[in-house]
């Protein structure tokens, strides 16, 4: 049986390793559309190394520069921008497609391949901390199946086969605790974007080294997981471990907590979710226990990495609090990246932000995009409201009673 797939996202860091995997199984996996950003040097290689019948790019821009490298037999099979990802998404000949667009851009094209009918390789978080309820209402509709790509979440779909839904206590997401787990409080108001891009265990896009480094990445991983498992988030624990050896865990009624583990490598989730239920033979270095560093485990700093606090609290207050908590990270996340605002700052654009936010309840799809482009707008407003600051008064304090913004560093 061959299984065919429309990769979405398919030049970052996920897609990259779906095609890897893919590579280790010709005849079992095919590659029949393929959507990216504007990385069309590695697009036009993937396109030509898997012949994909459909491809999408960012703008019209880039897909003119990719027909001009492929030729003119292209022409037509070339697309752009958010209606090109959906017709990627929605392909008739592709049975599974792996979302692995980062940010709130894999909403649509997943929620596309939904209403169409394919089984999806999820990697996308964003789409369910947006809309998770709407999400899986369509899924359920439409008789999908969802398979988590992510590490945790694909730790826990597995830890689950050990026991029925009505027997889990909770679940428990394991983080690194990205590169500043040991730093102080202090020190974080000077780190610059290169030291927060270099993660200490994993290879990952731009954007999510950064949320990995405030431990946002992790608190988008809970409102998935809420929904995903349909779980309350009150039964969501995060626990800190920086050997990244065991994935995460289920916790029974019984006291039994089961784990998955394995080494960091997000090929071995990406395989396992493109061949469930079977399982492939990767040509990766195996897990030693015996030779590996010693396993541990401690709480989260809330104080140090108000993200994960921030995270919690927007699905505590569901509708559209969720998607403005991702909304604010993005533009957060990029103003940090160039140079706007400093690290811990991050944090407190997206508090200020859901501050701001008029909490809408979730009844269809518009509603989310309107609360995203509203708390995008609110935080791009308390970006330049942080940048002012920085050039009156240059080497800053925590944020204390004195500062113009609504929400303080939590005690």
């Amino acid at each position: 049986m061959t299984y065919t797939i429309s990769l979405l996202g398919s030049t970052g860091s996920i897609g990259t390793n779906v095609l890897d995997v893919v590579r280790q199984y010709p005849g079992k996996f095919r590659i029949v559309g393929l959507a990216a950003g504007n990385n069309i040097d590695l697009l036009r290689d993937q396109v030509e190394a898997f012949h994909p019948q459909l491809v999408s790019v960012a703008d019209k821009a880039g897909a003119a520069k990719l027909r001009e490298m492929l030729g003119p037999t292209w022409h037509d099979r070339i697309v752009h921008g958010r209606d090109g990802a959906c017709r990627v998404a929605t392909l008739a000949e592709a049975a599974t497609v792996v979302s692995a667009i980062v940010g709130a851009a894999g909403l649509l094209p997943t929620l596309s391949a939904i209403e169409a009918g394919k089984n999806i390789g999820l990697a996308n978080k964003e789409t369910l901390v947006m809309a998770g309820d709407l999400v899986m209402a369509a899924a359920r509709r439409n008789k999908v199946t969802i398979l988590p790509i992510d590490s945790e979440h694909n730790a826990i779909f597995q830890a689950l086969a050990a026991g029925r839904s009505q027997d889990v206590h909770k679940l428990i997401l394991t983080a690194s605790g990205g590169p500043f787990r040991d730093r102080s409080i202090d020190e974080l108001w000077n780190v610059s974007p290169a030291e927060a891009l270099a993660h200490p265990n994993w290879e990952m896009g731009r954007k999510i080294s950064i949320d990995s480094a405030t431990l946002m990445n992790k608190g988008l991983e809970v409102i998935e997981a809420r929904w995903l498992f349909d779980i309350k988030v009150e039964d969501i624990e995060v626990v800190i471990h920086p050997q990244s050896i065991v994935h995460s865990m289920v916790e029974y009624i019984d006291g039994s907590v089961i784990s998955q583990m394995g080494i960091p490598d997000m090929r071995i989730p990406i395989a396992y979710a493109l061949s469930y239920p079977h399982r492939l033979r990767l040509n990766l270095p195996r897990l030693s226990l015996i030779k590996g560093k010693d396993l541990s485990f401690h709480a989260p700093d809330f104080k140090k990495f108000p993200a994960l606090k921030l995270a919690y609290q927007a699905c505590q207050r569901g509708g559209t609090m969720p998607a403005a908590l991702n909304a604010a990270n993005e533009i957060a996340v990029e103003a940090f990246l160039e140079g706007k605002i400093r690290f811990p700052e991050i944090a407190l654009v997206v508090a200020e932000t859901l501050e701001r936010h008029d909490k809408k309840e979730i009844t269809d799809v518009e509603t989310v995009l309107q609360a995203d482009l509203s708390a995008r707008m609110q935080a791009e407003s308390v970006v330049e409201a942080l940048e002012m600051r920085i050039r009156q008064k240059k080497g800053l304090d925590l944020p204390g009673p004195e500062t113009p913004l609504s929400w303080h560093w939590p005690n």
